[in-house]
């Protein structure tokens, strides 16, 4: 795949962006996604955008149209065969998650359309699901296109950064702030994620729950996320920093 990108890139700028709008529509198309690594494909890019080898403005746009291409067919799929759909055996597998989404979309569409848009399964599910409770197009519509205009850019960024990363000038001190740099950013994606955690510690208990029960989550997540920033806080005092606030900088203007 990475030697795929590398060639369409090396192609044309066209390319690249037909590129970024595919890997967005097929991230976002009913079930699809779920099988498509849209992720680490999305920080593929957001690698060769922070090297320069990409505009980020074009590749956001591009992003943008795939995923709003990519609901608006699974809108129109679930509202056209909601019947055949609802008899599918891989919808009945996986009835209790549709039973979730279908419960959230009544309490909360708007809201429920937009986070949806930011978490990996429920991703290509939701415009879906929309489309088979035939909720009003004025409804999905909005916040429909509100997460497409701000999805693109988020998964867009950790490759950015690490882009930039790379194109930081090699010397001693370089080689060491890249690693701060690294641990910082994992420091900060445990952090969230143990508060994400800690915050849904009511819910059904999961593989993780053994190991991260409430009362441990209630003092290890605030622990690691002053960690976390804490790093940031001191990484802004690194030599090195002025030059990749410089570099980054150049990508976005």
């Amino acid at each position: 795949m990475e030697a795929w990108l590398q060639h369409l890139i090396t192609q044309s700028l066209a390319w690249s962006l037909l590129a970024v709008g595919l890997v967005a529509f097929f991230e976002s198309l009913a079930l699809v996604g779920l099988l498509l690594p849209g992720t680490v494909l999305m920080a593929s890019f957001g690698t060769l955008i922070g090297s320069g080898q990409v505009a980020l403005y074009p590749a956001w746009g591009a992003g943008i149209i795939g995923c709003l291409l990519g609901d608006w067919i699974s809108y129109l799929i679930g509202w056209q065969f909601k019947g055949p759909l609802h008899r599918w055996s891989f919808i009945k597998k996986h009835q209790t998650m549709m039973d979730k989404t279908e419960h959230a979309l009544h309490q909360h569409s708007m809201f429920t359309i937009i986070v949806g848009r930011f978490i990996g399964p429920t991703r290509p599910l939701i415009p879906l699901v929309a489309g088979m409770l035939e909720l009003p197009v004025r409804k999905f519509i909005p916040p429909n296109i509100i997460g497409c205009v701000f999805w693109p850019p988020l998964y867009l960024l950790p490759g950015i950064l690490a882009g930039v990363a790379i194109d930081v000038p090699q010397d001693a001190r370089s080689a060491m702030f890249k690693w701060l740099l690294l641990a910082v950013a994992l420091l900060l994606w445990l952090g969230g994620w143990l508060c994400w955690r800690w915050a849904r510690s009511h819910k059904p208990q999961d593989w993780a729950t053994p190991y991260l029960p409430s009362a441990r989550l209630r003092w290890l997540a605030p622990l690691v996320t002053l960690l976390a920033l804490s790093g940031l806080v001191a990484l802004q005092f690194h030599p090195m920093m002025p030059v990749f606030r410089h570099l980054l900088w150049q990508v976005f203007f």
